[in-house]
């Protein structure tokens, strides 16, 4: 792994934190960020040309926190004031995206708030709550950030159009550091209102398995003095500090523990390709597939000559973990899963007997599907299963691929042939199916709020449940939270969160942009079937 030296330094992982089981229990305050910024320093000046690296780096000034509990989905809701396009204008052209910004096409209207749904796996109505229902746990699920380097020899934006390629680029791409502290922003102020016991990440937290992707993220996640989301060149497009994305920005970081949860665009080239495939393409000088050259103005796709960047080197699966392992509290990665080489854990929520159980379901061959192998069943899954149910534990299974997005690994662009023992998804629910203590399945990778009643023929049903992408339309994260009602039942209440911008114009107009991805007629729309937004689930309590 090409980088700099100060950045490949291993730090301590504390003590304790690998055992699987182990209760988790909020952190007194935030993740501290002096690690987190000693490596964003380091990244900072290997980046920048010997004059430039002499100079003092500017500290940049902290946001001030959000003023009160911003409004969740069942409060309030954000919708474009502009239709889709038809036919669709294509936002990565400058001209074209400045236009519909001037036109109102990024721009969001408040609607009245949609109101829980309740549903029940057999469909009857739910039943009424008991005298003491008591609420377990309140998490937030953060899925689909793809952190984007957008200025990488090795994206392909040149492929991006409306439909299947829509993602090869986003005008937002540059503004996805600001939008995930604004998250993260936005995380800490629902905390501050109402307890949250963790953030459970969804996977896909880089886009494409750089080095530099994966610190930027960890570092907005744990809090930095310092974060500057800048490749090759050093960038300034908007002249001074503070006021354009490729500025260095103070990052709290988040008040409560996060969780860390592989995703296929965390270990694989643009989500699809084995790193030792694209290695020197990645830390090339030559862009083939379209990249952003933010040194002109509107930061178009150009391709041919870009500036170099040891920071891009794609990360393999192994140097991911130990980097996991080594920031903060290690977020779920500890020894026994850096040994294993895969990100397979348990946690505890402290005095409930709720515990999650995360699953790595991202390929090594390549290709965008989830692959759950008969191996990793046998070695942790099952064992994992087997253990919760004799503790009498309530299983929240998670993963960055949900049950029908599974399969046998096979991506011919990539040279991958079917594995061996890969699970389909009538045969991972019949395994779950097996366990009547297992509540829930949580996956990301659909940029879709779904919500899908699992019922494997002669097992236990349970449900699953998809939130849609922070990357893409509507970008929101899912507040969670596990009831006993009292009453023989377990309800679970998922609700959408728009994150908040105030006091952050960079990410305001990371927002807007990313409306008029949508609007523009190449993004999709992942809001997905109103009866799957804001749910209220209802499955009988385990024994």
């Amino acid at each position: 792994m090409v980088m700099d030296a100060a950045m490949s330094q291993t730090r301590a992982v504390r003590p304790g934190t690998a055992e699987r089981g182990r209760p988790l229990r909020p952190l007194p305050g935030r993740a501290r960020p002096e690690r987190a910024a000693a490596s964003f320093l380091s990244l900072a000046l290997a980046a920048c040309a010997p004059e430039d690296a002499a100079a003092p780096l500017y500290a940049p000034t902290p946001l001030p926190p959000l003023d009160g509990a911003p409004p969740l989905s069942t409060e309030r809701t954000l919708t474009p004031l502009s239709a889709v396009l038809d036919p669709p204008r294509n936002p990565a052209v400058p001209e074209e995206i400045e236009a519909m910004l001037a036109a109102g096409h990024g721009e969001l209207g408040i609607a009245p708030g949609q109101p829980l749904v309740p549903a029940t796996l057999d469909g009857a109505p739910a039943p009424p709550r008991g005298p003491a229902p008591r609420r377990l746990t309140r998490f937030v699920h953060l899925a689909d950030t793809q952190l984007a380097d957008d200025e990488s020899p090795a994206r392909l934006a040149v492929f991006d159009s409306p439909g299947p390629f829509a993602s090869a680029f986003r005008p937002q791409e540059g503004h996805e550091c600001r939008i995930l502290n604004a998250a993260v922003r936005t995380i800490n102020a629902l905390h501050r209102s109402t307890p949250i016991d963790f953030v459970l990440l969804g996977g896909d937290n880089a886009d494409s398995a750089q080095t530099n992707e994966i610190s930027w993220f960890m570092a907005i996640l744990d809090g930095a003095e310092r974060v500057e989301c800048d490749s090759g060149a050093d960038d300034d497009p908007v002249q001074g500090p503070d006021n354009d994305p490729k500025d260095p920005f103070f990052a709290e970081g988040l008040a409560v523990p996060w969780r860390w949860v592989t995703g296929n665009h965390d270990v694989l080239h643009q989500g699809s390709f084995p790193v030792d495939d694209r290695e020197a393409l990645a830390i090339g000088s030559l862009s083939d597939g379209g990249t952003r050259d933010w040194s002109l103005p509107g930061a178009p796709v150009i391709t041919g000559e870009v500036v170099p960047d040891p920071g891009r080197a794609l990360l393999r699966r192994p140097a991911l973990l130990d980097r996991v392992a080594a920031a903060g509290d290690g977020h779920g990665i500890g020894p026994a899963e850096r040994a294993y080489g895969k990100a397979f854990y348990t946690f505890d929520v402290e005095d409930t007997p709720v515990r999650v159980v995360v699953l790595d379901t991202a390929s090594e061959a390549g290709g965008p599907t989830g692959v759950i192998l008969e191996e990793d069943v046998e070695r942790f899954i099952r064992p994992a299963l087997d253990r919760a149910k004799s503790e009498r534990k309530w299983v929240i299974l998670t993963s960055h691929h949900g049950a029908r997005l599974l399969g046998d690994g096979a991506f011919s662009p990539a040279g991958a042939a079917a594995q061996p023992g890969a699970l389909s998804a009538e045969a991972w629910r019949a395994l779950v199916g097996e366990y009547d203590n297992v509540l829930l399945h949580l996956a990301g990778h659909t940029h879709e709020h779904r919500v899908t009643r699992a019922e494997p023929p002669g097992g236990h049903a349970y449900w699953e449940l998809e939130t849609s992408a922070l990357a893409d339309y509507p970008s929101q994260l899912r507040v969670l939270e596990i009831w006993d009602e009292d009453n023989g039942f377990v309800a679970i209440r998922g609700v959408a969160l728009d994150y908040a911008v105030d006091g952050d114009p960079v990410a305001e107009e990371g927002r807007r942009r990313a409306i008029v991805d949508f609007t523009s007629g190449f993004g999709s729309d992942g809001s997905g079937d109103p009866a799957w937004r804001n749910v209220e689930l209802w499955i009988e309590r385990p024994d």
